[in-house]
């Protein structure tokens, strides 16, 4: 029971020093890559996403990066180097907790759940089933 709430714990607070990350690196006005487009069969719904985030962010006063999702995604995002990634990805690759993952390991901040929140959510079965364990 002490592990569970220790971890749970570290947990938050590692959530919050993302989240405070996150929005110093927004307040500073910094450059934001959108990342739309992808492979799965939501792709259009993405693009369209995508493009309406950007002009938002545009009008807001960041620079902003549109990036179409391809294979060599972790490529081009290691060299353009953003402050912080914008996911308006759909489906799998970008709700599964796949480009998170690189994104975590590229230490790029990003906006959305991270990887393990992202791949049991895209579980809807598993999702149900750690809700009812915690008593929700």
């Amino acid at each position: 029971m002490m592990k569970a709430r220790t971890t749970q714990t570290a947990s938050r607070k590692r959530r919050f020093q993302k989240w405070k990350l996150f929005l110093g690196v927004l307040m500073s006005r910094k450059h934001v890559a959108v990342l739309m487009g992808g492979f799965s069969s939501e792709r259009p719904v993405s693009l369209s996403s995508g493009k309406a985030c950007a002009e938002a962010l545009e009008a807001e006063g960041f620079k902003v990066t549109t990036l179409d999702v391809a294979r060599d995604v972790s490529e081009k995002l290691a060299a353009l180097k953003p402050d912080v990634v914008f996911n308006a990805l759909h489906g799998p690759f970008g709700e599964d907790g796949t480009i998170q993952g690189i994104l975590e390991y590229l230490e790029i901040p990003y906006t959305h759940s991270g990887v393990l929140a992202s791949a049991l959510a895209m579980d809807k079965g598993k999702a149900k089933r750690v809700a009812a364990a915690a008593g929700i």
